[in-house]
């Protein structure tokens, strides 16, 4: 059977979690800044605003449409040129500033109407999204991930125990959070499909995470006298190869979404790129070294309780003779 990794492989991957945890935390703390300080770009979905989509002459680009409404007295649009060429489809995007939006729409077809007449263009649907319907889609979208990320914390405490089900879900928002900073850093357009796809990766990437901890609690059945750093690794190296297979599989399909997908699915699975990569790093390295952090954590809380008991056994006598 073909491996591309040994399953007897034993590469020291706890061996310097510290490093990967550190550089982690440095990664979401830079998130957080960068979320406070340059912020999202926000697609009309979570702002508002106006979206039609327009039929021109195909010798017409983008540049030649920009200017003609331009002379119209519109500023600030987004246009993106949609399906093939020769369609010679674009979808314009005005987003809400205070602007009367059904205004800005009447005004794209009176500009085009200046240059052409209404037999050489089309205009195929216009969508206004206002802003406080935006502002919900928002709330609701970010309310969604949270949930998803409590169900899978009550999820994976069931089905193993306090020290798996920390790890997995901080794996999961640690994914996401690097998501949105790509985002944050890249200036890509934030809207309810990249949320969609963000939901999607923390489905994905917590299966991948479940084979990891599957692993671990095997070991700790077989060998339950070694210690849990030796167990973790093992259980890492053993799942290593269907890891990496599996993802280098589902990223390929993914590449080939965002490279011949056209602009619908360019979002989406931009998105997913990006996060099969950090979340494979994360179940790897933060999952499974959170397991080792709650581990010792319960350890030293036992050990501190047996103390506190041998403590009130010995003062009991004394106590007695007092009285």
């Amino acid at each position: 059977m073909f491996n591309i990794i040994s399953s007897n492989s034993n590469i020291d991957f706890m061996g310097k979690r510290k490093i990967w945890i550190g550089l982690s935390v440095m990664m979401i703390l830079g998130t957080f800044v960068l979320f406070f300080t340059k912020g999202l770009n926000y697609g009309i979905d979570f702002t508002g605003g106006a979206e039609v989509k327009v039929k021109i002459p195909s010798t017409w680009d983008t540049s030649k449409l920009r200017n003609t409404l331009e002379k119209g007295k519109l500023t600030g649009l987004k246009i993106l040129q949609i399906g093939d060429t020769s369609e010679s489809t674009f979808m314009i995007r005005a987003q809400d500033e205070g602007k009367n939006l059904n205004l800005v729409v009447k005004q794209m077809t009176d500009s085009l109407l200046v240059d052409l007449k209404p037999s050489e263009f089309e205009v195929k649907s216009a969508d206004i999204v206002g802003p406080s319907a935006g502002g919900l889609l928002r709330k609701n979208g970010f309310l969604a991930m949270f949930y998803a990320l409590v169900s899978i914390l009550i999820y994976v405490a069931i089905r193993f125990d306090f020290r798996f089900a920390p790890g997995a879900v901080l794996a999961l928002f640690h994914d996401a959070i690097i998501v949105f900073g790509v985002f944050i850093i890249t200036q890509k357009e934030f809207d309810l499909t990249v949320l969609a796809a963000v939901l999607a990766l923390i489905g994905y990437s917590n299966n991948d995470t479940i084979i990891v901890f599957d692993r671990v609690r095997e070991t700790m059945k077989m060998n339950p006298s070694a210690t849990i750093e030796n167990i973790v690794n093992q259980s890492v190296n053993q799942t290593l190869g269907r890891t990496i297979m599996t993802s280098l599989a589902t990223f390929v399909s993914v590449a080939m979404l965002w490279a011949f997908g056209g602009h619908v699915l360019e979002p989406f699975a931009f998105t997913l790129m990006i996060g099969l990569v950090v979340g494979t790093y994360s179940s790897i390295f933060i999952a499974s070294s959170m397991v080792i952090v709650l581990s010792h954590y319960q350890d030293d809380q036992r050990k501190a309780g047996k103390h506190k008991k041998r403590r009130e056994v010995k003062l009991s006598p004394e106590a007695h003779i007092g009285l």
